[in-house]
C-alpha cells in the first residue's frame, strides 16, 4: 500500500510539472548596426594607408572610435571586414534605385560617369591595391571581391542593354550578358592590375570604342 501511495504521489507531481508554464528561452543580445558605415568608412582609410598586409582589425576599431569587441562580433576576419567595405563603397557609387533614363543607350552610360578627385582617385587606387594583396593571400576570396566590385555594375549596364533593346535602339539578339561585363571588366583589370585611374577619358573611349560599336551604334 505504501508503495502504490508513492507511485501516486510521483504522478501527481510529474503531472504538476507538466501543466507549469515553461519560461520562454532567452534569446542573446542583438548587434547594433548602427555603426557599421563609420567601421566600413574606417576600414578603406586604414586599408589605403597601410595596404592589406599592415592592416589589423584593431587599427580599424581605433580609427572608428569604436570597441575591439564589437568589431570582432560582426566580422570574423580582416578579409570578410575589407570585402564588406568595398562592397558597401561601390554600392554608395551606384544609385540602383535612380539610374538614369536619357532615352539612348550612350547617354545612360555617359550619364553613370561621376566626377572624381585627384585625391579619391588616388585612394581608390590604393584599396584596390590592397585587394589584389589581399586575393593573393587568399584566391579564394576572387569570387566575393567579384560580387563586390564588378557584379553591382554588370547589373546597371544590364539594365542599359534591355531598355535599348525595348525601345528598339539595339537588336534583340545581342549578347546582353557579354556586353554587360566589358566595362567593369576592363575598369577593374585597368585598377587592379595596371593600377591607373578610371577616369572619364578612359571610360568615354570605352563607351564610344567598345561597347557602342558592339551593339552595331555609331559614336558620335
Amino acid at each position: 500500500m505504501a508503495d502504490t501511495a508513492l507511485a501516486e504521489k510521483g504522478v501527481t507531481a510529474a503531472m504538476t510539472q507538466l501543466d507549469e508554464p515553461i519560461a520562454p528561452a532567452k534569446l542573446g543580445r542583438k548587434r547594433d548596426h548602427t555603426r557599421d558605415p563609420e567601421i566600413l568608412d574606417a576600414a578603406l582609410d586604414v586599408l589605403a594607408e597601410t595596404g592589406y598586409d599592415g592592416m589589423t582589425i584593431d587599427m580599424v576599431a581605433a580609427r572608428a572610435k569604436a570597441g575591439k569587441a564589437t568589431v570582432y562580433r560582426r566580422w570574423s576576419s580582416k578579409a570578410e571586414l575589407v570585402v564588406d567595405a568595398v562592397a558597401c563603397m561601390k554600392r554608395n557609387d551606384l544609385d540602383v534605385e535612380h539610374l538614369p533614363d536619357t532615352g539612348t543607350l550612350r547617354g545612360d552610360l555617359v550619364a553613370m560617369i561621376k566626377p572624381r578627385s585627384i585625391e579619391d582617385a588616388e585612394k581608390k587606387l590604393q584599396i584596390m591595391g590592397g585587394l589584389v594583396s589581399m586575393i593573393s593571400r587568399d584566391p579564394g576570396l576572387a569570387e566575393a571581391v567579384n560580387a563586390a566590385i564588378v557584379e553591382p555594375r554588370v547589373a546597371v549596364n544590364r539594365t542599359f542593354l534591355k531598355r535599348a533593346i525595348e525601345r528598339g535602339e539595339i537588336a534583340a539578339d545581342c549578347d546582353v550578358e557579354t556586353l554587360a561585363l566589358l566595362s567593369p571588366s576592363m575598369a577593374s583589370y585597368r585598377v587592379l592590375i595596371e593600377q591607373k585611374p578610371v577616369d572619364r577619358e578612359f571610360l568615354l573611349a570605352l563607351i564610344d570604342g567598345v561597347i557602342l560599336p558592339a551593339v552595331g551604334l555609331k559614336a558620335p
